[in-house]
């Protein structure tokens, strides 16, 4: 049986403009998919890519957006409303006469990190696994992208003050999205094993090595931060034995953004 998203039916993107949804959108156009973004704002169609406006935040044209979707990979995220989005989402799928495969993208920790985002990440990934979809759950560590932006945010002070035993595993936000699109085009699996990095670095860690490769000179000073001393144990680590890394190390994608 041919893959859903390949033939006539869609592959639905919800965040299709955003870090990860791009890369989402790239990989599954190298697959032969046709592909459909759900977007806030009116955007010019490409060949294999239909671009569709709607808001999960109040459910303006989501079930446009949904309707004939064989596959629909939730990317969409905002630091407050991911429950309430995705519960809009879940709606409009289940209403189809043939339910979509609905593939959602969510955090590693977040059942150990009380951080209020991951708490609503938690309680979106309830409404997928409690709903009456075809689901798949991948949880993947933060992205370089954040941390990229976050170092070079921090880099403007002459002095850095970086939390003390931050430990992450992060991950080219490109090999999650090989991942979720391999997922989505295999059968529903409920929650797979996590994915994260190749390796585990502090923040520390990285915001030197990309001082060193942007040719930066700042004092990195390691400071003590309430509030994460989960994080401290490897909260945002996976911990599966069965988990997947993937391939990009930091340095390599820092060589690759900033050379």
């Amino acid at each position: 049986m041919e893959p859903r998203g390949t033939g006539g039916e869609p592959v639905l993107v919800t965040g299709g403009t955003g870090t990860l949804g791009t890369h989402v959108v790239q990989d599954l156009r190298g697959h032969g998919c046709q592909v459909r973004v759900l977007s806030r704002k009116q955007r010019a169609s490409s060949p294999g890519v239909t671009y569709v406006v709607g808001d999960l935040a109040n459910g303006t044209g989501v079930q446009e957006a949904v309707a004939g979707a064989g596959v629909i990979i939730h990317c969409a995220s905002a630091k407050k409303g991911d429950v309430q989005a995705t519960q809009t989402l879940v709606r409009a799928a289940a209403a189809q006469s043939r339910p979509p495969h609905l593939v959602y993208i969510s955090i590693v920790g977040v059942e150990r990190i009380r951080f209020r985002y991951f708490k609503a990440k938690l309680a979106a990934e309830n409404v997928v696994a409690d709903s009456s979809l075809p689901w798949t759950l991948q949880r993947a560590t933060q992205f370089y992208d954040f941390v990229l932006s976050g170092a070079t945010n921090m880099a403007r002070s002459p002095i850095v003050a970086a939390p003390k035993n931050f430990l992450c595993q992060p991950i080219d936000p490109a090999d999650v999205a090989h991942q979720l699109v391999e997922l989505a085009l295999g059968p529903p699996s409920g929650r797979v094993p996590d994915i994260g990095g190749p390796e585990v670095l502090t923040w520390a860690d990285m915001i030197r090595q990309y001082l060193r490769i942007a040719g930066r000179h700042r004092l990195v000073v390691e400071v003590r931060m309430p509030g994460t001393s989960a994080i401290r144990a490897g909260g945002l680590l996976v911990k599966d034995p069965a988990g997947k890394t993937g391939d990009t190390t930091w340095q390599e994608f820092l060589a690759k953004k900033l050379n």
